[in-house]
């Protein structure tokens, strides 16, 4: 089929309304000096839910909550018109040639009028029969019988293939006019609890929950069920009832047959037939194809003369006809064997054009391609006619809007050899459709209508792929890249599901990575409006980071942007680089990055304490993906820390209490100790003086640069000032605590080196105290405080005695300023009075 050529309606193109013979444009007639104008790809929008899917077959789709202006209308129904236009559409296309005369029904009335009752009624049943056993027949007459039962009439599905999911939708489809709309599953039950009709149902292939779950979507419709005896049976709750479908008596089967070959039996045919009836339990496919039989040995017997008026058999190759006969000659009835497995003998005696097709419909898992792609296919323009043949001979049967071979035929076909070449023909049916399924004129209803004969052929050549030679591209992935678009714009998404499932197993193969990218990220798409989050964020995170190495930004920006609609639907945020879940593997589950200080605020009570000597703030660059690990780890650096500065606080303290409680004693180790104690000679050298601040030259206070200052004269980290009144008995001491000083401060006096200063407290107002006790009633102790971490005040509100216009301090506050002072300077201060 030519696609450049318009063909009638039938094909899915419309007159242009040009003449025949109107000339080309002149670039046409020169391609080789014209510019060739690239295809715009085919942009599909619909609306799935409450999501807009924009089907971009370039990039990948793209997803967003859809505007309310883009929002369909609310469904409606169709007419009764539309509904009949609407079924005579899904009816399989009437095979080319001459008519072939419609087989009586016979020996069914009984199952017919049990089946119009129990309809009538409201009750849903299930009809149970072999393959081959006509079924599909009785099905027709069923549904003339209900046309006027309920107020949706009758409804025409097929399930061959279908899930219950999918069958929802179709039924939605056939009743509800909703173009480029796919409602959600809320949406859905509530417009499917709306339809009443009658369901013709054929060729269903599941039972149990799954039939269960269909029939309570649908309480106002009953359902007329066709099965195989192998298909599972209906739950006990489901109420469906069951009427089985045996085969025909011997008088039937005769009966049928004398239709099938359109003349009286002969006794000897008749005897033949009863031995076929008892062979094959009386099943009608069996005399249907035993009349093709019969009318093939009458053309034999009228010699080579007697061929078809349209020259339908004129092709027939004698090779590959087991016999020929001469004018006259009498032809023998065939075996029962031959009889019972008909289809290699029918074949041999059809045109080359029909047995090529029956090897295409070999690889394809017997679907029959249509008619139109036939001439293409088999590479004869009159191919189209073999569809006739194969219907006429009972080879091939109807399933839905399409043919299959029927009951039985393809394992005979088989065990005959036409599968021996069937990865060739798979492959040749890939290209076609891939060239078919790509091109403009082809619109996606017309794709989904052979997705079953696409599908077939990713399952043959998707395991058989490999990596292809220089120049060239995978069959299977050039397929699927293709077709997944319409399956897509025509909401086949089953079909679209499968096909991008076989394109990413094709591509991995083929070593593709840009198409493997392509696939991941459609599924993801699709996960995400069928509402499965996870899945979705992992195919898509595979498709950004597939394409990161590829540095595709175009496609990288179209998965970041449906990632990050996932993120929105699921509450969680996710890191929108492509290796983020690997470097951080709680990352999917942190709420937020931790502050650039490093400290949570969500978690104020592990916090290190705020006292200068054990805080160290340092100047921190931007947190990276791995610093941003979620708040377990900054929660266990901060409980360590916390632990560490208790402890830190807690022999600080008992220092300064003993040394605190060694003036009652005659021989004070505070005595022995010069100015400059050996015990924090300097920073940064293993001793017992604080960490140092890691900006050592800066001045602020030691609150806010974690570095603590000189003690003032309060005790506290303010401003170092005269910690003595004028005329008291005190020197000036190093602030630094070194040894090596050589130039103390001028606001700072220190001591004599030969004894220590008798008070330790500076005047006030008033008249000086004269006791060097601490301000504390309590006995002093040993004890170390307890592990809480003590809270400072700040430097504008003295917490000791030592400040010129304060009172005493209380001695647990006087404890808390003793840490940082002794700390601070890198050695222990020589006053007990600061306790």
């Amino acid at each position: 089929m030519d696609p450049n050529t318009r063909g009638p309606e039938e094909y899915g193109h419309e007159g242009d309304g040009q003449g025949p013979r109107q000339r080309p444009p002149r670039e046409s007639l020169t391609p080789d000096f014209g510019q060739h104008a690239p295809a715009l790809a085919r942009t599909v929008q619909l609306v799935s839910g409450d999501f807009l899917l924009t089907v971009n077959p370039v990039d990948g789709s793209e997803i967003e909550a859809c505007p309310p202006a883009e929002r369909p209308a609310r469904p409606v129904k169709l007419t009764t018109a539309e509904r009949a236009e609407a079924q005579r559409t899904a009816r399989p296309p009437v095979p080319p040639g001459p008519a072939q005369p419609a087989l009586p029904l016979l020996a069914r009335q009984d199952e017919r009028e049990q089946l119009v009752r129990l309809l009538a009624r409201g009750r849903s049943v299930r009809l149970t029969g072999p393959g081959g056993s006509g079924r599909t027949r009785l099905l027709d007459l069923v549904a003339e019988d209900c046309a006027d039962l309920a107020p949706d009439g009758v409804v025409r599905l097929n399930g061959f293939g279908r899930t219950s999911g999918d069958l929802l939708h179709d039924l939605f489809y056939a009743v509800y006019n909703a173009p480029l709309h796919r409602p959600d599953r809320d949406e859905l039950l509530t417009h499917l609890r709306e339809i009443g009709a009658v369901v013709v149902l054929d060729d269903l292939q599941f039972g149990g929950a799954a039939l269960d779950e269909l029939l309570d979507a649908t309480p106002e419709c009953a359902f007329l069920l066709s099965a195989t005896p192998d298909v599972p049976a209906p739950s006990a709750d489901s109420a469906v009832e069951e009427v089985l479908l045996g085969g025909l008596e011997r008088a039937d089967g005769l009966d049928l047959l004398e239709h099938a070959v359109g003349r009286p039996l002969t006794e000897e045919e008749s005897t033949w037939a009863g031995d076929l009836w008892f062979e094959s339990e009386g099943l009608p496919l069996r005399f249907v194809q035993a009349g093709a039989l019969l009318r093939q040995r009458d053309r034999l017997r009228a010699g080579a003369g007697a061929v078809d008026e349209f020259g339908v058999f004129a092709d027939a190759p004698p090779a590959d006809a087991a016999e020929t006969y001469d004018l006259g000659d009498e032809v023998p009835l065939p075996s029962l064997a031959e009889a019972a497995a008909p289809a290699p003998l029918l074949a041999s005696r059809l045109s080359a054009s029909a047995r090529a097709t029956l090897r295409f419909a070999v690889a394809l898992d017997g679907e029959i391609p249509h008619q139109a792609h036939l001439p293409a296919l088999v590479g004869d323009t009159h191919a189209d006619a073999a569809l006739g043949e194969l219907a006429a001979c009972g080879l091939v049967s109807a399933v839905g809007s399409r043919y299959r071979l029927a009951a039985g035929v393809p394992a005979q076909l088989e065990a005959a050899g036409y599968a021996d070449e069937a990865e060739a023909g798979a492959r040749s049916a890939a290209q076609h459709y891939s060239w078919w399924a790509g091109h403009p004129s082809v619109t996606p209803e017309r794709v989904c209508a052979e997705a079953d004969a696409v599908l077939a052929a990713l399952a043959v050549l998707g395991p058989l792929t490999t990596p292809p030679a220089e120049g060239e591209e995978s069959a299977a992935v050039h397929l699927a890249r293709t077709a997944a678009p319409a399956f897509a714009a025509g909401l086949h998404w089953s079909a679209w599901e499968r096909t991008l499932r076989a394109g990413a197993e094709a591509a991995r193969l083929a070593g593709d990575v840009a198409e493997q990218a392509y696939f991941h990220h459609e599924l993801g798409i699709l996960a995400l409006c069928g509402g499965s989050l996870d899945r979705a964020r992992s195919e898509l995170e595979t498709s950004i980071g597939l394409r990161g190495a590829l540095s595709d930004k175009r496609g990288t920006v179209a998965g970041r942007r449906a990632l990050a609609l996932v993120a929105d639907r699921s509450g969680t945020p996710i890191g929108l680089g492509p290796t983020a879940a690997e470097e951080v593997p709680d990352a999917r589950y942190e709420e937020s990055a931790s502050p650039a200080g490093g400290v949570p605020a969500a978690f104020p009570t592990l916090q290190p304490p705020t006292t200068p000597a054990l805080v160290t703030h340092r100047s921190a660059p931007a947190p990276s993906r791995k610093a941003r690990g979620g708040l377990k780890g900054l929660a266990r650096r901060n409980l360590v820390a916390a632990g560490a500065g208790a402890l830190l606080v807690a022999v600080l303290g008992t220092v300064v209490t003993l040394g605190a409680t060694s003036d009652n004693e005659p021989n004070t180790p505070s005595d022995q100790v010069g100015v400059n104690p050996s015990a924090s000679q300097g920073l940064g050298d293993g001793s017992l003086g604080a960490d140092p601040a890691a900006n050592e030259g800066d001045g602020g206070p030691g609150a806010a640069t974690g570095r603590p200052t000189d003690p003032g004269p309060d005790g506290t980290l303010g401003t170092s000032d005269d910690p003595t009144p004028t005329g008291s008995p005190s020197g000036s001491a190093d602030p630094s605590g070194s040894a090596s000083s050589s130039k103390p401060p001028s606001s700072s006096k220190p001591p004599s080196s030969s004894k220590p200063p008798t008070t330790s407290k500076p005047p006030t107002t008033s008249k000086p105290p004269t006791t060097s006790k601490p301000p504390t009633s309590e006995p002093p102790t040993s004890e170390p405080p307890t592990s809480e971490p003590p809270t400072t005040d700040p430097p504008s509100s003295p917490s000791t005695s030592d400040s010129a216009s304060g009172p005493a301090s209380s001695a647990p506050a006087s404890t808390s300023a003793s840490a940082p002072e002794s700390s601070g300077s890198g050695a222990p201060s020589s006053s007990p009075s600061v306790i």
